[in-house]
């Protein structure tokens, strides 16, 4: 069996599709197929690939997360954080920027989306932003970078997607704690260049709110903080799975959307699960794509050879995790984060973690930090597309002012790489 000409039909093939604009479960899944007839592997085992890469109860928390943010962005709970993160930040230089990165905090641990971030806060206050001065480029680059906060604070599905690409031994609730800080701290990062070019360019203040309406709009916002505190106190505490909390806060978000807030009828219910529905196709399609690629590349023993690739070039620690995180920056502007999670984990896990003994969640923080700032870079970041089209702006435009959020990115991105406590400290309390 010639092994290295198999390599090459399987990675070559995917390539080339993705040149030619192919759908990207459409890439994998036809890469795939075309190995294993090259290998002679009968299809049904391809097939069998396919169920069992969606064959998972971990997964099933995927389908209530996507349904819960789609819930709470239709109810009027993206309108009630940006009003308390206003009552709290407004107030300074650039507050409307200010404000839109602390909204995509409080809304990012509650979609763990970053495309539904843009979707829902960016509808919002991209116009306003613009309305009240601020430069196009400028209010979609806020908006892109800061939604990326929602990929790293949980719930985030792509940390269930993780520990089921690592084999299923990494503890899902370690990895929502793990992403806390190095989610926060993305935000205060954004928050740097956001002050200085509000500064430079004067942008407005927003109107200070007194005690008595902070605290009406705190107490307004707060049902919608509370999924999760249902979330992260369910996990961590062991009352529940990460699946049953992503149930619960499912059913907890219909109750105060629908119950609570009234903001929207009951019948707009088919619509948001057909929307969910949509989302959902699309994330467990690329699982599945994805897990035949994944199952064609052990078998062809790739991730060994990238590992002694990787390892012939040089052994020191630094070089080494430099190297990655360069190659994942790169994967993560031409795929999606789903199909990478599950094509790159088990390739870069025994170096990372058998090699270097980087701790399995700190690794799982880094490559997911990794694949978030992918979503807003050209050519297919996904939430740089979404923001574009609110701003109405080119992507070359939006790109040139996305660059000092880059830059603060990558740098959350050093810390979590070279720093373990930053996303260490948490987990190690719950152990």
């Amino acid at each position: 069996m010639n092994t290295s000409l198999a390599s090459f039909i399987l990675v070559g093939s995917f390539i080339f599709m993705l040149v030619m604009k192919f759908p990207i479960t459409f890439s994998l899944f036809l890469s795939s197929v075309f190995t294993a007839i090259f290998l002679h592997i009968p299809m049904m085992s391809i097939v069998q690939r396919l169920v069992s890469g969606v064959n998972s109860f971990s997964l099933l928390a995927i389908p209530f997360f996507i349904l819960s943010g789609e819930i709470m962005s239709q109810g009027g709970i993206s309108r009630r954080l940006v009003g308390f993160a206003n009552a709290l930040i407004g107030r300074f230089r650039g507050g409307l920027a200010q404000v839109n990165i602390l909204a995509s905090m409080f809304f990012g641990g509650i979609s763990g989306s970053a495309v539904a971030d843009v979707s829902s806060i960016g509808a919002m206050l991209i116009p306003m932003m613009i309305d009240d001065g601020y430069d196009p480029d400028f209010a979609v680059a806020v908006t892109v970078t800061s939604a990326c906060e929602g990929i790293l604070i949980p719930p985030s599905h792509n940390m269930i997607i993780f520990a089921m690409a690592a084999g299923g031994g990494v503890s899902v609730g370690k990895l929502f704690l793990g992403g806390l800080l190095p989610g926060v701290g993305l935000g205060l990062l954004l928050m740097i260049p956001t002050g200085i070019i509000a500064y430079k360019r004067g942008y407005p203040k927003e109107k200070p709110y007194g005690w008595r309406k902070t605290l009406k709009i705190a107490r307004d916002a707060i049902f919608g903080l509370f999924t999760i505190i249902i979330i992260m106190g369910g996990v961590i505490s062991g009352v529940f799975t990460a699946t049953e909390s992503a149930a619960i806060a499912a059913v907890y978000s219909f109750l105060i959307t629908f119950f609570v807030y009234r903001e929207i009828p009951l019948k707009q219910m088919g619509s948001i699960l057909r929307n969910s529905l949509k989302t959902l196709a699309m994330v467990m399609s690329l699982i599945a794509a994805a897990s035949a690629f994944g199952y064609l590349m052990a078998f062809l023993r790739i991730p060994q050879a990238v590992t002694n690739g990787l390892l012939s070039i040089t052994d020191n620690r630094i070089v080494l995790l430099l190297m990655i995180n360069l190659m994942l920056l790169v994967l993560g502007c031409i795929m999606d984060m789903a199909p990478l999670i599950i094509i790159t984990t088990p390739i870069l896990y025994p170096v990372l973690v058998g090699h270097l003994g980087m701790d399995p969640v700190q690794f799982g923080i880094m490559l997911i930090l990794n694949l978030a700032i992918g979503l807003t870079t050209p050519p297919v970041g996904s939430a740089l597309f979404v923001g574009c089209s609110i701003g109405k702006i080119s992507i070359e435009k939006a790109t040139k002012a996305v660059l000092p959020f880059y830059i603060m990115m990558v740098a959350d991105l050093m810390l979590v790489t070279f720093w373990a406590p930053l996303s260490m400290f948490l987990p190690s309390l719950m152990a």
